[in-house]
């Protein structure tokens, strides 16, 4: 269940063992922290609890000088919850509460409110003024008002430490089919499609649906083939992203060319998965050339997601 009133959390809750953490991408560290987290608060027959903030703490102490985010809010709730635990408390973050010792969040969040018998932390994860709420103070603490503490490790994968922002270059360098093993699922977007310039079908023989984002991370230019989900359907695709230099335009767009798909989807919510890039923006020296190399594009998209591997979203 997702919350966003801790009190409302505290009527639900007689004990609980909890973590607390940003978990921007709900990476497969994240998924193994809250799956312990879930397993051990069904040991001890107590609510397990993921706690995390909106907006990014970090978005409130920089104010806007920080790198985009892997996952918008919504998401990052609807992953966490996804893993089954008891109940996904998103907590709003203010610059009262950045001011706020560690040792007082501890007291009136923790053990006031959610009644705190075990929490378990990431490897780095800090809280509280000055970053002083980490796994020392919360032993301290522990033995003073009778919760214990565990600190998970960092997950390793290909010799390197998994990490929000190992994805988030990777993503930026267009590398998203080495980022799944990471998620744990492909990088995913979301928007709405919009009216675009309505060459797509007419003047390509490629109709295409022009995507408004909401997210902040974008993999680099180029096209991909993707998985679109529209009207509760998955669909194959291939996905540009890019400024579209053979027109000269010089706003960055996307577009999705669904394969053997006419429906009429303006204004429809539309969720894009990242599998494979398949080449770089070029700028060609007329339609023809474009359309010829969109063929090839989508021969090679289609190729790829009939693969069993790129069926995992």
């Amino acid at each position: 269940m997702i919350l966003h009133d801790i009190q409302f959390a505290a009527r639900q809750v007689r004990a609980s063992c909890l973590t607390i953490g940003n978990f921007d991408g709900v990476h497969v560290g994240h998924q193994q922290l809250i799956t312990k987290v879930k397993k051990r608060a069904r040991l001890m027959d107590i609510s397990s609890i993921a706690i995390t903030f909106d907006p990014h703490p970090l978005r409130v102490l920089l104010d806007k000088k920080t790198p985009p985010f892997i996952t918008l809010t919504s998401q990052k709730l609807e992953l966490i919850d996804a893993l089954g635990v008891d109940y996904t408390l998103c907590v709003p973050f203010t610059s009262d509460l950045a001011s706020l010792e560690p040792e007082a969040f501890v007291h009136e969040y923790l053990i006031e409110q959610l009644k705190l018998k075990e929490i378990i932390i990431g490897y780095d994860y800090a809280f509280g003024k000055g970053r002083r709420g980490n796994f020392a103070l919360l032993k301290e603490l522990g033995h003073k008002y009778g919760f214990s503490v565990d600190q998970f490790p960092p997950v390793m994968l290909d010799g390197a430490i998994v990490s929000s922002t190992r994805i988030r270059d990777l993503v930026q360098d267009g590398r998203v089919w080495d980022v799944r093993p990471l998620l744990g699922r492909f990088y995913r977007v979301e928007g709405k499609v919009i009216p675009g310039k309505k060459r797509g079908g007419a003047l390509l023989g490629f109709p295409t649906a022009n995507i408004l984002l909401k997210d902040e991370l974008f993999p680099r230019t180029g096209v991909y083939a993707v998985w679109v989900e529209i009207k509760e359907q998955i669909k194959p695709a291939v996905a540009n992203i890019g400024y579209n230099p053979t027109f000269g335009n010089d706003y960055l767009s996307v577009e999705i060319h669904i394969f053997d798909f006419s429906q009429d989807i303006y204004d429809q919510p539309v969720k894009v998965h990242f599998v494979q890039r398949l080449r770089s923006e070029i700028k060609f020296s007329g339609i023809d050339e474009l359309k010829s190399q969109i063929a090839k594009d989508c021969k090679l998209g289609r190729k790829i997601l009939s693969l069993p591997e790129s069926m995992l979203i």
